[in-house]
């Protein structure tokens, strides 16, 4: 049986504004059928209650990000301003981009 009965549904679409008609009302409740469905099938799945949940499918162990070294030779400053259009100083001017 489901949770979600029609009456919900209009319910939830009245306080939204939002007019359904009988062929929308059955294809909103065919989709929190399957929703309920897919919970429940969830639910079945043995020790869920154990496993920590995961906000980011991705590691995001970045111990190995640089194949560099960290005694990098520096790269002096009036060979990096040579690249900018506008120098004052050790300044450079960049494009307004914002109005």
């Amino acid at each position: 049986m489901s949770k979600f009965t029609s009456e919900m549904i209009n319910d939830y679409a009245n306080k939204l504004l939002i007019g359904l008609t009988k062929e929308e009302e059955k294809m909103i409740q065919d989709e929190f059928d399957l929703i309920d469905e897919n919970m429940d099938l969830i639910n079945k799945i043995p020790n869920i209650k154990s496993v920590e949940p995961q906000s980011y499918p991705f590691d995001m162990c970045m111990s190995d990000a640089r194949s560099d070294s960290d005694e990098c030779e520096e790269i002096p400053i009036d060979i990096l301003l040579r690249n900018c259009d506008r120098v004052e100083g050790r300044e450079i001017e960049v494009p307004k981009v914002v109005g």
